[in-house]
């Protein structure tokens, strides 16, 4: 199952990759995340690892990513990664894209064809998530990131902004059939959690996460998350569910 979490700058998305990644780790998954936003650098130590060498080197970096991104046809499995561009830790596995290093190198599009693609020809296994980390808004939709994926999680902090995103993103979502989830983060109190639950369709609401100062501050000194954090195992229960009702209907049929 391939995950895609998405929302505004800010929101928490990076942090509910990590929490979520390492929540679906210690229940025996294997779990490979992708970092697909070329300006995030934090993500890898959140998770406590090293900073894999950006994928796009695989392929010659960034200028010729357009050219080799269309030769991609066979699909992929979790094995058949490149080693020298992964990073690992127990059941999960971090592959970052690529990223923005220098003044007037160009935008991130190649890079952004990359994550499209690849995300279409990653093939799972049974016990297999994928969970994509992306760049703010919703530019992803305009390059069709979301095609290959089977999830939108969309991070809702308490803001206007974010609840504006948040039901542009699920209008996008029906445009690419693709079910659309909604996380509520850093809620602090009873008032702001209503307020954003009458602002928005509530029964797309997978799982609300209080306001956590140890979060703040291991993300503040750079630090790995270990900690238990609200909601992340609702969020993690949904996806074990859906995945044996995905694996049960596929032998089914088979």
């Amino acid at each position: 199952m391939k995950i895609l979490v998405c929302g505004k700058g800010g929101c928490g998305k990076s942090t509910v990759v990590a929490l979520l990644a390492k929540e679906m780790a210690l229940r025996k998954n294997k779990i490979l995340v992708i970092d697909s936003d070329e300006s995030n650098i934090g993500l890898h130590s959140r998770l406590g690892m090293e900073k894999p060498e950006d994928f796009m080197n695989y392929f010659g970096g960034k200028k010729l990513l357009f050219e080799k991104t269309k030769e991609m046809k066979n699909k992929w499995r979790l094995g058949d990664l490149p080693g020298d561009y992964l990073t690992r830790k127990g059941n999960i596995q971090l592959l970052s894209m690529g990223k923005i290093y220098e003044f007037g190198e160009g935008c991130a599009c190649p890079i952004n064809a990359l994550s499209s693609k690849f995300l279409e020809i990653v093939d799972l296994g049974d016990e297999e998530f994928l969970i994509a980390d992306t760049d703010a808004g919703i530019e992803h939709f305009g390059r069709g990131i979301e095609t290959g994926v089977d999830i939108l999680f969309v991070i809702i902090d308490p803001s206007q902004e974010s609840i504006l995103l948040a039901k542009k993103i699920s209008e996008l979502g029906r445009q690419v059939d693709k079910p659309v989830y909604y996380i509520l983060n850093r809620i602090a109190d009873q008032e702001t959690k209503e307020f954003l639950l009458n602002s928005i369709d509530r029964e797309k609401v997978i799982a609300i996460i209080p306001e956590n100062k140890e979060i703040f501050i291991s993300a503040l000194a750079g630090n790995e998350f270990n900690m238990d954090v609200e909601g992340i195992k609702e969020i993690a229960d949904m996806l074990e569910s859906k995945k044996k009702a995905e694996v049960k209907a596929t032998k089914r049929n088979g």
